[in-house]
């Protein structure tokens, strides 16, 4: 019914242009008709946002999966049979000439179909794809492509990522480990790393493949769950970062010896963030405790997903000894980074479990946390 619904409302759609167009909904290769004739009607009259947000209750390499077709974008000869109306219509104009952000969720996209949109959409500055199962590589090479934001996401064929010669600004990669290939990116200033499968050396991985251009990054989030703290590496000095953010094991017994590591690379820091993950659970084993590292530049440390816990408490004790220009201290219990779809999570998307355990954190936050700050030193409990 309500594919139908949106059939009449599209058909009916009279106006020269659309500006944008999102679908978000559970839907999948059963429908296919209706979504390739939404696309084509949208890329007629010059759509700027195209959003395709589909959910699948199996997983991400599910034969129910709608696949993005390669005849509307001419890289097939036309079926006679095809259900698909012409595709060059007198008097249109066909492509995404005007297309600026592109989103696919559960959307199967083949490595073809991605180097045509790179190519052919000259206005193109956003571009995600998340959760699809035939892409193996991607390749942004053009000098000429306009794209500045990258999203890559859960991706469960992909072997590599090349990024060279393009004006990308920003790149977000959520996966398991693959080989990033980058060069001559000078505008590249916000990193952001993820990989899934535990990596015991993620965090010399993440250094070897950022190496080139780690001095440039003033924006960069990474995790570090799994990683094992190694004394011998040094990670390489981050010279302009702004702001770090970091998930974690909170109840990693060097999980301080990691934030020694970061703080240290990252004399201009201004803004920390740590993400604490506590799924990692040892019981009667104490977070060993690190030298004091005295930074002169951090202002704002941010605490997400806070729980009562022990091991909350003295990273933040150890980050209110070395920073000593601290202004801001935000506790946020909410475990934002595991639910991406809504900014701000409703109590019913997280489960009442979860809820529980946000407000007794708050409560420990207010009586324990406040009370060992400065004076000078600003408290918010989110």
């Amino acid at each position: 019914m309500y594919v139908n619904w949106v059939n009449r409302v599209v058909e009916q759609h009279k106006g020269p242009k659309i500006e944008e167009f999102r679908v978000c909904f559970q839907l999948n290769s059963r429908f296919r008709s209706s979504i390739d004739k939404w696309i084509q009607i949208a890329m007629e009259k010059g759509v700027e946002t195209l959003v395709l947000k589909f959910s699948l209750q199996n997983s991400v390499g599910s034969k129910k999966m709608y696949a993005f077709p390669h005849k509307l974008l001419g890289l097939e000869k036309r079926n006679l049979h095809s259900h698909l109306p012409s595709l060059r219509p007198c008097g249109y104009k066909i492509g995404f000439l005007n297309l600026k952000v592109l989103l696919f969720k559960c959307v199967d996209v083949t490595d073809e179909v991605l180097e045509y949109l790179l190519s052919n959409c000259p206005v193109l500055e956003h571009l995600t794809v998340s959760e699809t199962k035939s892409l193996v590589n991607i390749r942004v090479v053009h000098p000429s492509v306009t794209l500045k934001h990258l999203v890559i996401k859960y991706c469960c064929a992909l072997k590599s990522i090349e990024i060279s010669g393009a004006n990308i600004i920003s790149f977000m990669y959520r996966g398991v480990v693959m080989n990033l290939l980058l060069s001559n990116v000078p505008l590249l200033v916000e990193v952001s790393l993820s990989h899934i499968s535990l990596h015991p050396a993620s965090i010399k991985l993440y250094s070897s493949q950022l190496s080139c251009y780690l001095s440039q990054l003033e924006i960069l989030m990474l995790d570090i769950t799994g990683s094992v703290y190694d004394q011998e590496h040094v990670f390489p000095t981050l010279a302009n970062l702004k702001h770090l953010e970091l998930i974690l094991f909170a109840e990693y017994r060097l999980a301080l010896h990691h934030l020694t590591s970061f703080l240290k690379a990252s004399p201009f820091l201004q803004r920390l963030a740590l993400k604490l993950d506590f799924s990692l659970h040892i019981d009667g084993r104490k977070i060993k405790k690190a030298a004091t590292c005295p930074h002169h530049y951090l202002k704002l440390v941010e605490i997400v997903g806070y729980r009562a816990r022990a091991s909350a408490v003295e990273h933040i004790k150890f980050l209110i000894k070395s920073a000593t220009a601290l202004e801001k201290i935000v506790i946020d219990p909410v475990r934002r980074w595991r639910y991406p779809i809504e900014k701000y999570p409703s109590e019913m998307d997280r489960g009442s479990k979860e809820v529980i355990e946000e407000a007794k954190a708050r409560e420990h936050a207010m009586q324990l946390v406040k009370l060992k700050l400065p004076s000078n030193v600003e408290f918010v409990c989110l």
